[in-house]
């Protein structure tokens, strides 16, 4: 069965890091597009972050440049988002997902993304 579990969620005041964790089980990560999408209170939610499994390359959420770094360990199956600086505006579920199919290009549209984890809090306050 194919399987996501994330974890790294927190309280954290303004200003402070967070690296959240996504393991992948049943399946090789390095061969399928990854994403990270959060969802804030009352909002929708929305695309953060994607790594493509074609040359590597990468998309971010204009709220997310700068501060927000998507990567993934190959060697352990697990994909990871840094978020540095982090506002209250970041607090949200997290959620990581992966794109159905081999080899492809990423996006920040959720209805792109066939798995998902089952989110992590992160919570931006002082």
């Amino acid at each position: 069965q194919l399987q996501l579990v994330e974890s790294g969620g927190g309280l954290v005041q303004p200003g402070g890091s967070l690296r959240l964790s996504c393991a992948a089980t049943e399946f090789t990560l390095d061969w399928y597009a990854i994403g990270w999408f959060r969802q804030a209170p009352g909002k929708e939610r929305e695309g953060v972050s994607c790594l493509s499994s074609i040359g590597d390359t990468t998309n971010y959420a204009d709220s997310a440049k700068g501060r927000f770094t998507i990567s993934r360990d190959k060697a352990n199956n697990i994909m990871y988002l840094q978020i540095n600086s982090l506002k209250p505006e970041d607090t949200g579920t997290y959620y990581c997902a992966v794109m159905s199919g081999l080899f492809r290009l990423c996006s920040l549209t959720g209805a792109d993304y066939e798995y998902w984890g089952q989110g992590t809090q992160v919570t931006v306050s002082s």
